[in-house]
């Protein structure tokens, strides 16, 4: 996935995740709340990697503008 699909992916299962744990704790059900905490732990991970992969193509872009300039 590219940096963009994996933020946006990313912070679908986060809101997912925190809904899920709301109605786990509103009904009571302790293994639904602890899904939805995995679930947002998934989604909270996902985002990282795609700011991670942004950085990176960040960074490789500022490189290739750069070897550019010089020739």
């Amino acid at each position: 996935m590219g940096s963009t699909t994996d933020k946006i992916v990313g912070k679908a299962n986060e809101l997912a995740g925190k809904a899920e744990k709301a109605v786990g704790k509103a009904t009571g059900s302790v293994d639904l709340e602890a899904h939805g905490a995995a679930r947002e732990a998934k989604g909270d991970a996902q985002q990282a990697v795609g700011a991670v992969k942004g950085a990176a193509k960040d960074a490789a872009n500022k490189v290739a503008d750069t070897a550019k300039k010089k020739l």
